[in-house]
């Protein structure tokens, strides 16, 4: 039996789209002008959302080349919200490139919390690019045991 990897046909239409788009640049990557070299795109960090164990949520967002002062989190009203900005690096010009396929710019996600979220105790860690933050749950949220007393 041979076993057939799935593939998500919107990812591979996203990168046929994108290998046209290359097609149809000149061979340093810019578009018509040079103009829209130095721009930058609208992007959004990639993010992982899971619970660890029964005690806490925890969010990763991948924010390369960024510092701990380019990062905003808020907790407000049960939404948790993450902005910063990444910037283009200043230590190369412009002319120097060949190519430019990172994305440069400011962004913000939000995502709505659960109740059970105790939004007092969240904390965040940033390490070799990689936001985590820990939403600990609500004691009254957490499972609990509960003994059941046998009656004679």
């Amino acid at each position: 039996m041979t076993l057939v990897r799935w593939s998500d046909p919107f990812r591979e239409f996203a990168q046929l789209q994108d290998r046209l788009s290359r097609a149809f640049n000149d061979p340093y990557g810019r578009t018509g002008s040079d103009e829209g070299l130095m721009t930058s795109g609208s992007w959004v960090p990639a993010v992982d959302i899971y619970q660890d164990g029964d005690s806490e949520l925890v969010l990763k967002a991948e924010l390369p080349d960024m510092t701990r002062e380019d990062i905003d989190i808020t907790v407000e009203k049960g939404t948790l919200t993450i902005k910063g900005e990444k910037k283009f690096a200043s230590d190369v010009k412009e002319e120097q490139f060949h190519r430019i396929e990172r994305r440069y710019g400011a962004f913000s996600r939000s995502f709505a919390l659960p109740e059970t979220v105790d939004a007092a105790k969240v904390r965040a860690e940033y390490k070799n690019g990689v936001l985590t933050v820990r939403l600990p749950l609500r004691e009254e949220a957490k499972p609990r045991q509960i003994k059941v007393d046998v009656a004679a």
